[in-house]
């Protein structure tokens, strides 16, 4: 398991009143059929921060399925693209202590306070990753967020290694200080 979300999970009772296996039996009594109901059941009724409630929802919600099993299923028949999310986790655990690694069954949200990168493999040569950056303009590599939607308002596509340059490292580095 990603040493950042044991680490929150271990934090759990002290920040948020309640265990992981808690939190679990409190949504297995609920009846949401959208990631996002629960998330605003529990920020709502319970005061749980985003980051909080986003790991208890992704973690409730697949009993089969581990952390690393919901990676390694991710990247099924896409192994090519394993370097390049490696790379990409490396530069965002470089940011701070405070960043929650987050994954689900089809991306990786990182999360400083809230969501502000997420990492997504969009094809069998390419990864899509997600920025929240208000206010930047897009370019012909920092392009609108497609198919991320509201989750994200910027998405670049990077389909080798070496496209985890500088420029992208920046972006990184941008939408983690915003996500204070």
């Amino acid at each position: 398991m990603d040493k950042a979300l044991q680490t929150m999970i271990d934090n759990m009772p002290v920040k948020t009143g309640k265990s992981l296996s808690e939190w679990k039996q409190i949504l297995s009594n609920e009846n949401f059929s959208k990631h996002t109901e629960s998330l605003k059941f529990l920020k709502e009724k319970y005061g749980v921060t985003h980051g909080f409630a986003n790991t208890i929802v992704t973690l409730a919600k697949d009993k089969t399925e581990s952390v690393e099993d919901l990676v390694i299923n991710q990247y099924k028949g896409k192994e090519n693209l394993i370097p390049i999310y490696e790379k990409l986790l490396s530069v965002v655990k470089d940011l701070g202590a405070d960043i929650i690694i987050t994954p689900k069954k089809g991306s990786v949200s990182i999360i400083r306070k809230k969501q502000f990168t997420l990492i997504k493999p969009a094809t069998k040569t390419r990864i899509d990753l997600g920025f929240k950056l208000k206010d930047k303009p897009i370019t012909n590599r920092l392009g609108d967020s497609g198919p991320f939607g509201s989750m994200c308002t910027h998405r670049v596509k990077v389909s080798t290694v070496e496209e985890v340059d500088k420029e992208l490292k920046g972006w990184i580095k941008e939408a983690y200080l915003a996500a204070k």
